[in-house]
């Protein structure tokens, strides 16, 4: 796999995969619950069709999914991830999502362009969120070569490709990288978006909590740049 390029991504073969979705399709499907799934879409804004399992109730079946099965090599990340993708039901992207987020450490900087096709196929805040924090971040932290593509990622047209560029150093603390970081919200300071605005102002939040001072002066002196909803989601915890 090429790091770089936006085409999309075979998948590639997996006996681990076959194992997992066999199990997991099985496991899901009898689990279903039709009238759950109908206003659990709607919340989502009929992104996707849902099966109607509960958070707690599909990771208690995730569990009986994995039970047993080695730990998985890049390929069979990969393998899983995309395959989950090409399923309809969200609740099936959620487990990829969680596969990834446990086993993301056996995944090296040329599995970005995997997660670049999941942030942009059927792509919501409910699966970009946790890929951009707990899949891309780590890629990126183990590889610093890779803030080139967040460099890309936070120009690009595709507004959930900003949001995860946004998003990736959410979790890094007193790691991240700061004029990184502000750079890229000044970057996307005017962004029409909403998603795009709420995320720049949760960034700048989350930064807070390791240095508030730092994000203080930033506002102070950028906030005429900002959305109302950027600043105040920003100082949300820290004041003025």
């Amino acid at each position: 796999m090429s790091v770089t390029g936006a085409g999309t991504v075979g998948v590639p073969r997996s006996t681990l995969a076959d194992t997992l979705l066999e199990r997991l399709t099985a496991t899901y499907g009898a689990a279903a619950d039709p009238e759950r799934a109908a206003p659990m879409r709607a919340y989502m804004k009929d992104v996707a069709p849902f099966l109607g399992l509960t958070t707690p109730l599909r990771r208690a079946l995730s569990r009986t999914v994995v039970a047993g099965t080695p730990r998985p090599d890049e390929t069979a990340c990969a393998a899983v991830a995309l395959r989950c993708w090409r399923l309809p039901e969200r609740e099936y992207h959620y487990f990829a999502v969680d596969y990834l987020r446990r086993h993301v450490g056996r995944c090296s900087s040329a599995f970005l362009p995997v997660a670049r096709q999941l942030v942009t196929t059927v792509p919501w805040w409910d699966t970009v969120d946790p890929v951009a924090a707990h899949v891309v971040g780590p890629l990126v932290a183990a590889d610093p070569a890779l803030k080139a593509e967040m460099d890309a990622w936070i120009v690009d047209d595709d507004l959930w490709l900003v949001r995860t560029a946004l998003l990736h150093q959410l979790r890094y603390q007193e790691r991240t990288d700061t004029e990184r970081l502000f750079a890229y919200c000044l970057r996307q300071s005017g962004h029409p978006d909403f998603f795009v605005r709420k995320a720049i102002g949760w960034c700048l939040r989350e930064y807070a909590k390791t240095d508030p001072d730092a994000v203080r002066g930033f506002l102070a002196r950028e906030r005429g740049r900002f959305a109302p909803l950027s600043v105040r989601e920003a100082l949300r915890n820290i004041g003025p």
